[in-house]
């Protein structure tokens, strides 16, 4: 473990589902004072600890958690990392507000387009808020147990705040957040452009988190065989086409490295599937509805993408 200084800043984990079980896990290893707010799995994370199964990391147990089932019971935080859903965004702003130390800084570590955006006018101004990245594969498998199975990189992008026309502190504040992974032996690197960095992600999640719901399995099925193989790439060269329209040049070689990329992984089962087999909400705006918007407004439609949405809908409202 990691000594940190007595003036190390104080970190509350604003859903501690996977994701923010898996990083701030990490980051209370490395000696960080972290704070993790729970809803449903309170009861078993202040009993049980947080159970961390990894293959990259191997068996990690943190226990006890400073855990809590009410925002207002948590202590000032200076960094946020906020792992829930993005459906749920404009309900969370009145938690981050009230958790939040003076000039706090909120990080999204949320999949989907212009998260930031929707969630920024719900937020006090002097909330500095930043896009987070996570390239993981990561799920939680009972309360309080996060299973890890490759990467865990997290790239952070300053998008709105009172450092809006001072680059040099928004760059200062992006690289002190880079700078707490990194102590907890995560990778980090800041992202220039926060819209354009969420594009890239939406190459790789647009056609597997949706598939693997319409299709019921995971991505070694998916690249196994090749009617979905063809469907993948044709998902994955229309988000290339909307982010072009959109301003943002991403190379097709980008969208062939993902595809290369999930052929080598080990099977794998996006994080949209767990939520439909739990009957939760899917993040449909911020993943479809939100790039095909926005492609749409700059004169680019996207047919495939636009049918996995419809269909997905009719899954979701089923579902639930």
């Amino acid at each position: 473990m990691t000594a940190v200084s007595p003036q190390s800043p104080r970190i509350g984990i604003i859903g501690t589902g996977a994701i923010g079980g898996f990083y701030g896990l990490m980051l209370a290893r490395a000696g960080f004072d972290v704070h993790f707010l729970l809803r449903s799995e309170y009861a078993a994370v202040s009993e049980h600890g947080l159970h961390l199964n990894s293959t990259v990391h191997g068996a990690l147990h943190l226990h006890p958690v400073q855990a809590y089932a009410r925002a207002a019971d948590m202590p000032p935080c200076d960094w946020l990392l906020v792992g829930t859903k993005s459906t749920g965004n404009v309900e969370l702003a009145p938690t981050l507000a009230q958790v939040a130390a003076p000039d706090a800084k909120v990080v999204l570590l949320q999949n989907g387009l212009d998260v930031e955006d929707s969630l920024r006018e719900h937020l006090p101004a002097s909330l500095h808020l930043l896009g987070g990245l996570c390239y993981i594969g990561v799920h939680r498998s009972a309360p309080g147990v996060v299973e890890h199975q490759a990467l865990g990189r997290v790239n952070l992008g300053y998008h709105s705040g009172t450092a809006a026309n001072d680059d040099a502190l928004q760059k200062a504040i992006v690289e002190a957040g880079a700078a707490l992974f990194h102590q907890a032996g995560i990778e980090s690197q800041a992202m220039a452009n926060v819209h354009q960095a969420r594009w890239h992600k939406l190459v790789w999640n647009v056609p597997y988190n949706g598939l693997s719901v319409l299709l019921g399995t995971g991505t070694t099925a998916m690249m196994a065989d090749e009617s979905s193989r063809e469907l993948i790439q044709a998902l994955m060269a229309e988000v290339v086409q909307g982010a072009h329209a959109c301003g943002h040049d991403i190379p097709q070689s980008y969208a062939e490295q993902m595809f290369t990329m999930t052929e080598t992984m080990a099977d794998y089962l996006p994080s949209m599937y767990h939520d439909h087999v739990h009957k939760r909400p899917l993040e449909l705006a911020a993943i479809y509805a939100r790039p095909l918007a926005a492609a749409r407004a700059a004169g680019c439609e996207l047919p495939r993408m636009q049918a996995l949405y419809q269909a997905l809908s009719f899954i979701d409202r089923r579902n639930r």
